[in-house]
């Protein structure tokens, strides 16, 4: 829905513009409010350059939404470490962007942020208050853009920090990538000593809806429910999909990328129950859900 608008009709006089709309996260959350009757638009890269700030504020001042959900983001984290300057450029002068713009038509933003910003090591899960310790570009640049809205509209966002997305839109995913492998392979090799939640891009579209027609703001962690580790994901896939595959579990060392990976990515959502907003399903039940509706991911 790139560039599309979708006119409501539930008469809340919402209107919601959604960066990213092509994305696996930014895509659901466009199709959660053309459901709810919300008039929305979605836009992404082929509408505008976000490190354009003239660019994004004529979007912004011809659309006048009352909130804004920026899903748009640098997300290939390996690369970044390759490419901080373009990371930035989205992640940081983008959110920039975005907030100024939100800021001048009095639309609230919706930020979507990640566990990078957070250092990954131990095994409590982090508060939404906890220090922020970033170990790579990708973290540091979302933990800029956080502080670029918090700065610019201090008074009317959300900050909802998720992790392990995965849902049927978009290019790839981890349990895409999974089952991928197992038609090819008899064996994958899978980290197991990162721990964190997944998070099912379509349960999160609604919480983040929830979010956009309150004022209920600050800073949330949002994943589905529950822990388990990378190569628990990959064997519960294989499992619900009918693939013989094993899964031969690493240590991160086994695994080298160029980015620093967290080995806890566990979030505490005790900020969501503060606020009175409903947790995400187990994460369990959304993979059921996501591989009954798409065998393939």
């Amino acid at each position: 829905m790139s560039g599309a608008d979708a006119n409501g009709t539930a008469g809340t006089g919402e209107r919601v513009l959604v960066t990213g709309a092509q994305g696996q996260l930014g895509g659901e959350v466009v199709a959660e409010l053309g459901r709810r009757g919300v008039a929305c638009r979605g836009v992404d890269v082929g509408d505008f350059d976000l490190a354009d700030p003239q660019a994004v504020a004529a979007a912004v001042a011809a659309y006048r939404p009352t909130a804004v959900v920026h899903c748009a983001a640098y997300t290939a984290v390996d690369r970044a470490e390759d490419e901080p300057e373009a990371c930035a450029a989205v992640n940081v002068r983008g959110t920039e962007n975005v907030a100024s713009a939100a800021a001048a038509v009095g639309a609230k933003v919706l930020y979507v942020s990640t566990d990078y910003v957070f250092g990954g090591e131990g095994t409590t899960p982090f508060a939404t208050g906890d220090a922020r310790d970033p170990r790579s570009v990708y973290g540091r640049t979302k933990a800029e853009g956080e502080d670029a809205v918090r700065r610019i509209l201090p008074d009317r966002h959300f900050v909802v920090r998720t992790s392990w997305v995965v849902g049927p839109l978009g290019r790839s995913n981890f349990v895409k990538t999974m089952l991928r492998l197992s038609k090819e392979r008899e064996e994958v090799g899978v980290v197991a000593d990162q721990v964190g939640s997944p998070t099912y891009a379509p349960d999160l579209a609604v919480l983040l809806c929830d979010m956009a027609a309150t004022e209920r703001f600050g800073t949330y962690h949002a994943t589905n429910e529950g822990f388990c580790s990378w190569a628990d994901l990959a064997e519960a896939a294989f499992a619900l999909a009918g693939r013989p595959t094993r899964v031969r579990r690493l240590r991160t060392e086994e695994y080298p990328t160029k980015a620093v990976r967290p080995r806890n990515s566990r979030l505490s959502k005790d900020s969501l129950d503060a606020a009175g907003f409903r947790r995400l399903p187990d994460w369990r039940d959304a993979l059921r859900r996501y591989l009954a509706a798409h065998p393939e991911g």
